[in-house]
């Protein structure tokens, strides 16, 4: 029997019809759980971009912002770990039940941790005309004498900022009003008008403030001063070690999504984390890519939430 063969030309035009070709790439959902705009939509899709290129996939970054971002991290937590829904969290993921009563998951249990992709400095900032020039020993007296006149605006409930600000008060000795936020941005507005004194904030955020002169920064809680800014000291150089607060932004998958799988994804990331035009892209974001495996990711989180917790306990913060 013969079997009748199309010609070369018919078949190179049926690869160009509609659905052919686009029918072998698999949509994968990026869940962001925060609105448009910010440093974990933006660093979502540096990386989404380039992961569409790197595994022939057609990647698809969705916003699912609200609740102190559990509603998308509790839609990927209902997906299936297959392999087509991921999520992009900041540090904040991991307190969510420690600021939220009714979160549908386990921030560590059901969720499979795939890699960390970038961290950014942390900077203590104060409004110029009701904080005291010098560095933190000097905001650390006029703290103690007036402790009324001193409020910190804060992003949001368990952020980074939050943890580092209770942390910083209880070294200082100093009590303050904690203000909460729906977001950066309009912390940041409030400590600039006045209406709040002091934030601890993320410095890709503040820096233009800080060189405009319409914040005072007072340290780095890092281990490390920072190269975009090389002026401002570390907290540490000031008398107040183990203040190590640095914001971190990372990628997880459903649980059960099979380890091998999540260390190929986790290797692809770190080879776009060495990739020059990532960093560049980060770097206006005043972040910087991390390249660790997969395993470094795990131990990070079991010492992370371990602190979180530590410091949830001793400031008193508890599920609204």
């Amino acid at each position: 029997m013969r079997i009748a063969r199309r010609p070369l030309g018919a078949i190179a035009l049926l690869s160009l019809l509609p659905g052919t070709v686009r029918a072998q790439r698999r949509t994968v959902r990026l869940i962001v759980p925060a609105a448009p705009g910010g440093a974990i939509d933006v660093i979502g899709r540096i990386y989404a971009t380039r992961l569409a290129e790197m595994t022939d996939q057609t990647w698809v970054v969705e916003n699912r912002s609200g609740a102190n971002n559990t509603l998308g991290a509790a839609e990927v937590a209902r997906a299936s770990p297959d392999g087509q829904t991921f999520l992009v969290n900041a540090d904040i993921h991991l307190m969510a039940r420690r600021v939220m009563r009714s979160v549908p998951y386990d921030p560590v249990a059901d969720f499979t941790p795939v890699a960390r992709l970038a961290v950014a400095p942390m900077v203590l900032v104060g409004n110029p005309r009701i904080t005291p020039e010098g560095g933190v020993a000097a905001l650390v007296a006029a703290m103690r004498k007036q402790p009324d006149r001193f409020s910190f605006a804060n992003s949001a409930l368990g952020s980074m900022g939050h943890l580092a600000t209770e942390s910083f008060k209880r070294e200082a000795k100093a009590d303050a009003l904690v203000v909460s936020y729906r977001g950066t941005a309009p912390a940041l507005t409030d400590v600039l008008s006045g209406n709040t004194a002091l934030m601890v904030a993320p410095l890709g955020s503040a820096w233009p403030h800080v060189e405009a002169g319409r914040l005072r920064a007072y340290a780095i809680l890092g281990p490390n001063r920072v190269a975009r800014a090389p002026a401002i000291p570390t907290i540490a150089e000031q008398g107040m070690p183990g203040l190590d607060f640095t914001l971190w932004y990372a990628l997880w998958a459903p649980k059960g999504w099979p380890a091998a799988e999540a260390d190929r994804l986790n290797a692809t990331v770190q080879t776009l984390s060495r990739d020059p035009d990532i960093r560049a892209r980060l770097a206006e974001q005043g972040a910087e890519p991390l390249a660790e495996d997969r395993a470094a990711f795990v131990r990070f989180i079991g010492v992370e939430a371990e602190r979180n917790a530590r410091i949830a306990q001793e400031a008193g913060i508890e599920p609204e």
